[in-house]
């Protein structure tokens, strides 16, 4: 019979199991359906700010836009974003991985990676690599209540590090949300600024003319320029939060199946090792009669 109490308890155990990760996917359904709200409704756009930004660059001198100034990359910030939380399946390894390649690649430079998201935090705090700029020890903590302002905040302090010199080159990784089952791992540069659009379409090509600038081109490269650069990395963080809550309700779902399914297999089990217990205790009791009837 101790076997079957600790079946009972397995089956105790899993079921609980399984009614945390349900809760959990349903939370994250919720969760997900605003973040994908925010970013859909954010990606066009930013997506047409930033073709104008590539576009306006290219016909403003190195000194009115310090942040298109190209430098041999001797010095390369990474930004990764990855969440504050686990339990979403491949989500954060996948960033972290890539930062991971990224560091290979540019063997022989000075790399530094600026963590947005505990959970890259956690893994490149020991390394030499690790840097928070000034966004203090905890720069995570922009996910605690995740707005423009801190956003604005964060690409502030990046931009001004790569206006100083401090850095010659800024890439961005982070989580494109696609669906709540799939995410697109990207890298892309967010400083300097790229001169030449990324993809060469009837629409980009009307799109890539002479600007008549309204302000002044002066005020264009203090004021929107840097208003554009830090949109982008709204974005991005929008993109990694709708991707999170996505990674994390089919990691959940997935998680409720496997629980689903080891419940069967369980009480399974348990049916047979009680019917054979049953058995085996009629048996004796037959035989304890014949015995006594012999």
């Amino acid at each position: 019979m101790a076997g079957l109490k600790e079946v009972r308890n397995r089956i105790a155990s899993v079921g609980s199991t399984r009614q945390i990760t349900q809760a959990m996917k349903l939370v994250s359904a919720a969760k997900l359906r605003r973040a994908q709200d925010a970013v859909t409704q954010m990606r066009p756009y930013a997506e047409k700010l930033k073709e104008i930004l590539v576009n306006v660059s290219a016909s403003l001198d190195a000194s009115e836009n310090p942040y298109a100034v190209e430098r041999e990359a001797n010095k390369v910030l990474l930004v990764a974003v990855t969440s504050n939380r686990g339990l979403c399946g491949a989500f954060n390894n996948n960033i972290i991985k890539l930062a991971h390649q990224r560091i290979e690649d540019l063997k022989g430079k000075e790399v530094s990676v600026l963590c947005l998201g505990k959970k890259a935090a956690d893994v490149f705090r020991r390394t030499e690599h690790f840097t928070t700029l000034d966004l203090g020890s905890q720069p995570h903590t922009v996910f605690d209540n995740l707005d423009f302002q801190g956003a604005a905040n964060a690409a502030g302090q990046v931009m001004e590090a790569f206006r100083s010199g401090k850095y010659d080159r800024v890439e961005l990784l982070y989580n494109r949300f696609v669906n709540a089952a799939v995410q697109d791992v990207m890298c892309e540069q967010m400083l300097p600024i790229e001169q030449t659009p990324i993809e060469e379409t009837a629409e980009t090509v009307a799109t890539s003319v002479d600007y008549i600038l309204e302000p002044s081109r002066e005020e264009i490269a203090e004021n929107i320029i840097p208003n554009t650069l830090k949109i982008q990395l709204y974005k991005a963080l929008l993109d990694s939060h709708a991707s999170e809550h996505g990674a994390r309700m089919t990691a959940m779902h997935k998680a409720t199946e496997n629980a689903g399914e080891m419940l069967r297999e369980l009480k399974l089990s348990y049916n047979k090792a009680r019917q054979a217990a049953i058995t085996a205790e009629i048996l004796e009791i037959v035989g304890g009669a014949e015995a006594l009837e012999g």
